[in-house]
């Protein structure tokens, strides 16, 4: 079987496994706890984040500053605090979606624009799903695999056991986890009508990057939507999610048109515009405390000093 389809527990023989194993068996425990109980316990993590990790604090008040300059500056403190209450949350909806039941949570769920990904599994066509890193990512994902077989990509993550942790939860209900450094195999899979979760909105480095605007600011940003769809005429469909109360709001678009083009930056520009579209419609629910503008043209930024 494919590496991308399954995931290879570490011994639990060798100590230095032990930590995180426990870790991870605290998280499962935690799945099995009421849903409504853990998004009170999710909200006092984010306040518990939001006190104590000042530089991503800082990070998300330079991002809202840059991004919303039009606002003042009660709203974008109240927006920080939002944003850590919904970190809070999204880290307690990664522990259900992974390893605990979301049956009382389907109820909950509208989709809109699900007769796109209908018509491109009529026409067999793969499709590159667009999204922004929100913090309802991974619920919002595992609802979305009650509807339509899809995929996603990931970056490895160095520690053995989170990694197999991670995917194991994810292959659940995901049909397949790509490694990003696993071209070949993600061509393969949207070449044969496959459908793949990608979210392309932080900052990058390197050769397959370029230098366009995020609302209204230069971001280094990948160039993999515009590559992937050339090299295997998959459509490409911006995909939102939200959380509103205990509902979940699912909304994939229309294939964006005369996608990919021979323009790399005008194609990643309009990518970078259907995400901006989405974070002004959900900006609590955006993931801030990443430095989104670190990387500009001819070094480092001083926006996060």
């Amino acid at each position: 079987m494919s590496d991308a389809t399954t995931a290879v527990r570490p011994s639990l023989r060798d100590p230095r496994n032990w930590p995180m194993f426990a870790a991870m068996l605290g998280a499962f425990a935690i799945a099995r706890l009421p849903w409504m109980l853990q998004r009170a316990l999710g909200r006092g993590v984010g306040w518990i984040t939001w006190r104590l990790l000042g530089s991503r604090r800082r990070a998300a008040e330079v991002n809202l500053q840059l991004c919303f300059p039009e606002k003042d500056e009660a709203w974008r403190q109240r927006l920080v605090r939002d944003s850590f209450d919904a970190l809070g949350v999204g880290v307690f909806e990664c522990i259900r979606a992974w390893w605990g039941s979301i049956d009382s949570i389907r109820p909950q769920v509208q989709i809109e624009g699900l007769e796109h990904l209908r018509q491109m599994q009529a026409e067999g066509r793969g499709v590159l799903l667009v999204s922004g890193h929100f913090m309802t990512l991974e619920m919002c994902g595992r609802l979305l695999c009650d509807y339509v077989d899809l995929s996603g990509m990931y970056r490895k993550h160095k520690n053995p056991v989170y990694e197999w942790a991670v995917k194991f939860g994810r292959l659940r209900y995901a049909k397949a986890m790509f490694a990003n450094e696993d071209i070949r195999a993600t061509v393969r899979h949207l070449k044969k009508g496959g459908f793949l979760w990608y979210a392309p909105d932080q900052d990058m480095r390197g050769k397959d990057t370029v230098f366009v605007p995020f609302f209204g600011h230069t971001a280094s940003t990948i160039t993999a939507t515009h590559q992937l769809a050339r090299m295997t005429g998959c459509a490409v469909i911006p995909y939102f999610h939200r959380r509103e109360g205990g509902k979940y709001f699912l909304k994939i678009g229309a294939p964006l048109e005369n996608f990919p083009s021979e323009d790399v930056e005008a194609d990643t520009t309009r990518v970078n515009q259907a995400i901006e579209e989405m974070v002004r419609e959900a900006p609590d629910q955006y993931l801030w405390i990443h430095r989104r503008f670190k990387r500009q043209p001819g070094g480092r930024s001083d926006f996060y000093k």
